[in-house]
């Protein structure tokens, strides 16, 4: 199976990322809609000017196991955030934009080389803010010879004309689904309106590329599959995220529940953010998963 972004010519390739780039003239990249010229190197909340910003990557074995399988997952960990968690564990990289400005030639010459590793599919980190440069790059690297898929790993907090730019180009969207309150959003994540604007983002994702499909492989081939990381006392909201999840998106959508919340950052001072989640929280959600109809847990009970 290769991936859907082979179907397209690269005229029309081109015509996405050109239109990508027009909206980053006046930011709308992200729901911020910072509205700054990136073009011309103006920074937003986010930081990022006109080039790509890239961390580090590698073949990567501690992702979702349908996602690693025996090569791993090629993941390209971008640098800053159109988020700003206080409890991020990697905020070095989101926060503290540890990370080097690229040129979309080089991003490309990271796809062919993760390719070579032999991994399964390129796996996106933080990519919305970098989504212009992304297809930049792909345009690049599919006249080299990539064909590997693309896996878009994000906080969920999108934009709906953003991810319809990126429709037939992203096989498996791989968002968070951090909170249900709009209020604990903004105060430890600084997203306004995030429990609405990462339901319309799910709801397109899922129209554009439906639910999982894993190969007799065991190996992710398209669709969509959704983090959500339990928090002390309840502070995600998990109840009704699972039950948006299982009555509007699909009672089949592939649903990590994420037990590996740790205080990071700043997160010692806010408590109860500074202590990790007990083995009765994590099982809460999780019943709470199953109550709600979905039907795709994981990981497995028996995993």
């Amino acid at each position: 199976m290769y991936p859907s972004y082979l179907n397209f010519t690269i005229s029309e390739l081109k015509r996405r990322k050109n239109i990508a780039f027009e909206r980053m003239e006046s930011c709308r990249t992200c729901p911020r809609e910072c509205q700054v010229n990136r073009i011309e190197d103006q920074r937003g909340f986010c930081r990022l000017g006109k080039k790509a910003m890239v961390s580090s990557y590698h073949s990567h074995f501690g992702e979702e196991e349908c996602l690693v399988g025996s090569q791993g997952s090629g993941t390209i960990f971008f640098t800053c955030c159109n988020l700003s968690c206080i409890y991020c564990q990697n905020y070095e990289i989101s926060q503290l934009g540890i990370g080097q400005e690229i040129e979309d030639k080089d991003l490309a010459e990271i796809l062919l080389k993760i390719q070579s590793y032999g991994c399964h599919n390129i796996n996106l980190v933080t990519p919305t803010p970098q989504a212009p440069q992304i297809l930049s790059a792909l345009l690049i690297a599919i006249q080299k010879g990539l064909k590997l898929p693309f896996v878009y790993n994000t906080s969920g907090y999108d934009s709906v004309e953003t991810l319809k730019i990126l429709a037939g180009i992203v096989d498996i969207y791989l968002p968070d689904f951090k909170y249900s309150d709009e209020v604990l959003a903004k105060k430890y994540s600084f997203a306004p309106a995030y429990p609405e604007i990462a339901k319309k983002a799910l709801k397109e994702m899922h129209r554009q590329v439906g639910d999982l499909i894993i190969g007799k492989d065991g190996i992710a081939k398209r669709g969509l599959l959704v983090r959500h990381l339990v928090l002390p006392e309840n502070i995600a909201g998990t109840k009704e995220i699972v039950k948006f999840l299982a009555k509007e998106i699909s009672k089949n959508t592939f649903v990590n529940i994420m037990d590996q919340y740790r205080p990071y950052f700043k997160a010692n001072d806010f408590p109860p953010l500074d202590r990790r989640i007990t083995p009765e929280e994590y099982s809460k959600a999780r019943e709470l998963a199953q109550k709600a109809g979905l039907k795709r847990i994981y990981p497995p009970p028996d995993f």
